[in-house]
């Protein structure tokens, strides 16, 4: 009887230690409207943050070396950066050049990266990608298509993000309209769960914006925590055969 009280003792207990390891679902969502190029943040389901985005310039998609922005349900895999100043350009890991927003002819990656992967099908290659929402220094550029595939924002706005939300927040990307009352500020934001997206309207049909040829170099993983090496990431095109991580949109 008192071996069975202390075994019954152990499997309980590492129940609870295999209880309290398990990831808490994060209680933030990150939606993002490629038509408004918004984004709006939710915590338990109430808006708490809004900014301004720039998503790819060559449209919505995740073929393999199409530069576009993958739509559908995705979430932050990896966060890089913490602690590096504003305008810290990134490659393989932090530089130490510090970009300052809207320098001429600079348009690196810079203050931080959040690292997405994709949890549809749609989506599936959005990780090995390298599909980050990450800061620019092309911020002139904020509020128009203007990246190579990624999600771009004002090096202010990305480090208050990612100081708010943590690895595993669900990240949903539409190609439909925020409801028009909501961005005139003409109405309160509703819950996360009430938000019912407007279609976006048909668009005459154009050529398609040709893309540019993918690098086809192996880069090194930003964190700078080893040689662990990731795939190509989906980055402003690059001659350069260097490991390090290229300029990205």
């Amino acid at each position: 009887m008192f071996k069975k009280t202390i075994a019954f003792g152990l499997l309980a207990a590492v129940a609870f230690g295999l209880a309290s390891c398990a990831q808490k679902p994060s209680p933030h969502l990150i939606r993002i409207s490629v038509p408004d190029q918004k984004m709006l943040v939710f915590e338990h389901g109430v808006e708490v943050a809004r900014y301004d985005v720039s998503t790819s310039k060559f449209g919505v998609g995740d073929r393999p070396g199409s530069y576009e922005t993958p739509l559908g349900e995705l979430e932050v895999k990896e966060k890089i950066g913490a602690g590096q100043p504003l305008g810290m350009k990134f490659k393989s890991r932090p530089t130490g050049e510090i970009v300052r927003p809207n320098t001429p002819g600079r348009d690196p990656i810079v203050s931080r990266i959040l690292w997405l992967r994709g949890l549809e099908a749609q989506n599936r290659r959005a990780y090995e990608r390298g599909i980050y929402i990450h800061g620019t220094a092309e911020e002139w550029s904020i509020g128009t298509p203007a990246s190579y595939g990624c999600i771009r924002m004002r090096s202010h706005d990305i480090m208050q993000l990612f100081d708010r939300i943590g690895e595993g927040t669900r990240v949903e990307i539409t190609d439909n309209h925020f409801p028009a009352e909501l961005l005139e500020g003409s109405g309160e934001s509703p819950p996360a769960e009430h938000y019912t997206m407007a279609p976006k309207p048909p668009t005459p049909a154009m050529a398609p914006t040709p893309a540019p040829v993918p690098a086809k170099h192996v880069m090194a993983r930003p964190s700078g925590t080893g040689p662990t090496p990731i795939p190509a990431v989906q980055g402003r095109p690059s001659a350069s055969t260097s490991t390090s991580l290229p300029k990205l949109g």
